[in-house]
């Protein structure tokens, strides 16, 4: 199962991206799409760790909120692509230990060459971390580099309808998740107008649009795409129009930091790697636990879209909402090297 294109550290995407569109093959554009899935699924354990080390639990606190809706969006996106794979018969493998997520280190594929990603508690050098992840192929007002996901995606929606013909409507599993933004639901991919719609709400939710940092399928009024509503937190104000010719810069009111844990960058393997800070009976304890749930929570998702599975992903959220109460727990051990910080959640998966 473990095929050098499933490998997590692979640079997998850039070698999709430089195959012309035209000689793409069905195996290209279902490697592509389970490609895709690891990136949705990689971007969740940095938001998600950030987001729990804000210790204020009211969800309508601004930079909460804002990570929060970014985080179910992401959810929303996986379930979208694994609605694609499934559909014209590919088969989402989320258990396999070369699929996983890998800390710190790149993204899946290749997509952005040389960024970090690392599990860490929110701060501003965190934040602009999940910018540069979301970062457009033309961000309005300044330039951009490099590969990036919407620009992959873009390939995907443009190879897709060459194979239109293969889509079933099979192992499709249907989630709604209005209450998150208008094309937060995961619906069923039964025709390529759903997938290609389903790929316009993935990039648009991160990247926005080319006129304007909007999200165009907000949860609530005003909310910015992705990129921008990390970038506002990353520079502390708010992305606001400028001038008379449809700018926009940094330059609106504060965007104060709320309160957190001080959950330092987890170590490569988990806290074992880190010398002088080798957990204690009780802190590995805490630790396992929290491993276990995520890795719960994978063997969840993968079935649900496996032919076993009943096509629900319900106790996806139900361990989300442990792996919450489990990382909150980590954030409040103190790190024995340096107890200004404390430890976080590893995010292991355990075969």
């Amino acid at each position: 199962m473990a095929t050098g294109i499933l490998d997590y550290g692979s640079d997998a995407i850039v070698q999709l991206m430089d195959v012309a569109e035209e000689d793409w093959t069905e195996q290209e554009l279902k490697d592509a799409l389970q490609r895709a899935i690891m990136l949705e699924l990689s971007t969740i354990p940095p938001y998600a760790t950030a987001l729990w080390s804000i210790t204020d639990p009211d969800n309508s606190k601004p930079v909460r909120h804002t990570i929060r809706e970014i985080i179910f969006d992401e959810m929303s996106h996986f379930g979208l692509v694994c609605n694609m794979l499934t559909t014209i018969g590919g088969k989402v493998v989320l258990t396999d230990p070369a699929t996983v997520p890998k800390y710190p280190g790149q993204l899946p594929g290749g997509v952005n060459p040389g960024l970090e990603v690392y599990l860490g508690g929110l701060s501003r050098e965190s934040a602009a971390l999940f910018a540069a992840i979301e970062k457009p192929e033309h961000p309005l007002g300044f330039a951009a580099d490099g590969n990036t996901i919407g620009a992959f995606y873009q390939r995907i929606a443009n190879v897709f309808p060459k194979f239109a013909g293969l889509i079933t409507g099979q192992r499709q599993v249907d989630v709604q998740l209005t209450s998150h933004g208008a094309g937060n639901d995961v619906v069923p991919m039964n025709h390529i107008d759903d997938v290609l719609a389903a790929i316009h709400v993935i990039q648009t939710q991160g990247e926005g649009t080319d006129a304007s940092p909007e999200n165009p399928f907000p949860g609530a009024p005003d909310e910015l795409a992705h990129y921008y509503a990390f970038k506002e937190i990353a520079v502390g104000k708010k992305f606001v129009p400028v001038g008379q010719k449809g700018g926009f810069d940094f330059v609106g009111p504060d965007i104060p930091l709320p309160d957190t844990s001080p959950v330092a960058r987890i170590p490569e393997g988990g806290w074992i790697n880190s010398p002088g800070n080798e957990p204690d009976a009780n802190t590995a304890g805490l630790l396992h636990d929290f491993n276990q749930l995520y890795s719960q929570m994978l063997r969840a998702l993968e079935t649900a879209w496996s032919d076993s599975g009943d096509g629900t992903v319900d106790p996806a959220p139900q361990l989300m909402g442990k792996m919450r109460k489990a990382a909150q727990k980590i954030n409040n051990v103190k790190l024995p090297l340096d107890p200004h910080f404390t430890y976080g959640p590893e995010w292991l998966f355990l075969p």
